[in-house]
């Protein structure tokens, strides 16, 4: 239903202002990601009477321009190796705590400064994330903002997110990296998406600048809540689109009522 409710509103917002709507299939992990997800996805729209322009855009296959992005950001020495692991940073959380900003525990800089050497050669046996230097990346920059349409002028703040990474160890590149990428590429004048991501929109300004990108203009929509106050989400057996529409649930039916902000009982629209 969340998902629903954000490309509902996409493509409302295209269509009032006679936009181009583009439909991207984040599909970079290629252990997670299969053909009969995306024609799930493909599936879903149509049966909610949404269709968009253009072909689909498909992430996996822009892998090598992320790779070329990396590794201008390292020419620059703003990113640097993380040796740390899930577990080893839950220890570190537990033990000792760590700052939460808008987007969890902060990362502590545990790698940030070990010796060129050192990690050269701890790279060659142990897997490791690629980190962006925040500090020294605003050093760089210096202050930088930007646009969202129902928030308006936002100061970046991306040390409020630490050094987030753009290389994971075990997925070519970061969702931050590649849809900043991406929606220069396309030449997305606004993107349109969840609040949820509000916070992400830091760290992407960034990345717009340390890479002369062109900033695009925000719109963060109120996302959908379950009976406990939490986004809806499979992982906590919320209906899928699927299940609605084996259901018998008419998709049309089902749009309009989501621009009327009709929910089933129990989902909220979360406040602003």
């Amino acid at each position: 239903m969340g998902h629903a409710y954000a490309a509902c509103f996409a493509y409302d917002y295209a269509r009032e202002r006679g936009g181009t709507l583009l439909l991207r299939i984040e599909d970079i992990d290629g252990g997670r990601s299969k053909p009969e997800f995306v024609d799930a996805i493909l599936e879903d729209l149509r049966w909610l009477g949404l269709d968009w322009d253009r072909d689909v855009i498909y992430q996996s296959q822009r892998l090598d321009s992320y790779s070329e992005a990396a590794e201008r950001l390292k020419q620059k020495g703003l990113l640097y190796p993380c040796f740390c692991s899930r577990s080893d940073m839950r220890a570190v959380h537990e033990m000792e705590g760590l700052e939460t900003g808008p987007d969890g525990p902060i990362y502590p800089g545990t790698c940030r400064n070990l010796k060129p050497h050192h990690a050269a050669t701890r790279m060659k046996t142990e897997p490791h994330n690629w980190r962006l230097n925040v500090e020294k990346a605003l050093r760089l920059v210096g202050n930088i903002s930007w646009i969202d349409e129902r928030r308006g002028h936002q100061i970046a703040d991306p040390a409020a997110l630490g050094d987030v990474v753009l290389i994971p160890k075990d997925t070519p590149v970061s969702y931050h990296l590649a849809v900043t990428l991406d929606d220069a590429r396309d030449a997305i004048t606004h993107v349109v998406r969840g609040a949820d991501l509000f916070a992400s929109t830091h760290i992407h300004r960034l990345l717009q600048a340390l890479l002369d990108l062109p900033v695009p203009r925000y719109v963060h929509h109120p996302i959908l809540l379950d009976e406990t106050g939490r986004k809806l989400s499979k992982s906590r057996d919320s209906a899928s689109l699927a299940v609605l529409r084996n259901a018998g649930v008419d998709g049309y039916i089902l749009t309009n009522e989501l621009r009327k902000n009709i929910f089933p009982v129990g989902i909220t629209l979360a406040k602003d």
